[in-house]
């Protein structure tokens, strides 16, 4: 009984010292977080991965369940409704490459002194910050026939009649809605531009500029390649961005007149029809898709870049040798004036 005192009296002590203190304050941060995404996020992901493989609903017993193998991820790539559903995504990866692009040149425009430059970062950020259910609203309203948007091409000299219906005509209300997703997140991707751009050293545009480099060269050769790794970034979130698009077309058109997107059909399957095991193998699919294109991106940035990068250690010798050069005649000049001193 004495020795259990004794443990817990010296436990008690360690604890109560500001190394026990800071073990169990360090090892609190790292395990509550662990044990919150093991809980929510990579228990709940191995049953969706086990419901692949059976036929059931969501109020199917466990013991009537039907294993059915692969048969789920077959339909996944053979019904017209699910895997086809894929092929919208091409409209909204075009609107992201479309958007990279819009977002790194305001980037780096908006880099240097701009007037206004400042207001215009909080216009072009402050769609972001809007709820995306309050955006699909915003534009529902907007491109409904009749309303804002026509009424502005009506003032431009428009006649309604030759006017297509946004939202219903299947060759633009694709365009229509990947229209708004580049609105709503041009402004998040501009920012991580800004910062990164901001973050690349004044000294190597000086060098760059010895070196005869234009305003053109100076962003291929120095800002690209310090911006590298968020420009991948980027790509990547767009990317992945469009093959899960859900928000906009969900509140907009609910998926009608042909606009019903991956994330679409495969809600519906899980809570309109109850395919509970169809839906997750879509799921399943789905994010294998997103990790191929993450590495096949990855490996294209890391080739695109391979030779810039050479390029870019060009310029930072020169902004070392022009150091350099500085410091040897500041040292020249501190010697020549104590040689004057002396004599």
């Amino acid at each position: 009984m004495s020795m259990a005192n004794k443990k817990q009296s010296g436990f008690g002590k360690w604890a109560s010292s500001r190394k026990g203190q800071q073990v169990i304050i360090c090892a609190a941060f790292a395990i509550i977080p662990l044990l919150l995404l093991l809980v929510f996020t990579y228990i709940p992901f191995g049953e969706m991965v086990k419901f692949s493989f059976y036929k059931m609903k969501y109020t199917t017993p466990v013991e009537k369940r039907e294993f059915v193998g692969l048969a789920n991820y077959i339909d996944v790539f053979t019904r017209k409704d699910c895997f086809g559903a894929l092929k919208l995504s091409l409209y909204y990866i075009v609107g992201a490459l479309v958007q990279l692009v819009l977002a790194l040149f305001l980037a780096t425009l908006l880099s240097f002194k701009v007037k206004g430059g400042n207001l215009f970062k909080g216009f072009i950020f402050f769609p972001y910050l809007i709820s995306g259910i309050a955006v699909g609203f915003i534009f529902k309203f907007f491109f409904t026939r009749g309303f804002v948007f026509d009424s502005i091409l009506q003032l431009c000299g428009f006649s309604l009649d030759n006017l297509p219906y946004w939202l219903k005509d299947q060759s633009v209300n694709n365009w229509t809605l990947v229209s708004t997703s580049v609105w709503r997140y041009l402004g998040q991707m501009m920012v991580l531009f800004i910062g990164a751009i901001m973050s690349v050293d004044a000294e190597l545009y000086e060098a760059a500029e010895l070196d005869g480099a234009n305003k053109f060269q100076q962003f291929r050769y120095i800002i690209l390649p310090s911006i590298k790794t968020i420009v991948t970034l980027n790509v990547i979130l767009a990317i992945t961005g469009s093959l899960s698009a859900f928000e906009q077309p969900f509140v907009i058109t609910t998926g009608a007149n042909g606009t019903g997107t991956y994330f679409i059909i495969m809600n519906k399957i899980a809570h309109t029809s109850q395919k509970v095991g169809l839906a997750s193998a879509m799921a399943v699919v789905l994010l294998l898709i997103i990790l191929i294109c993450a590495a096949l991106q990855k490996l294209f940035f890391e080739y695109i870049f391979k030779d810039s990068s050479s390029d870019d250690e060009s310029y930072k010798a020169k902004k070392l040798r022009k150091k350099q050069e500085r410091d040897t005649k500041k040292y020249v000049k501190q010697m020549a004036a104590s040689a004057k001193g002396g004599k």
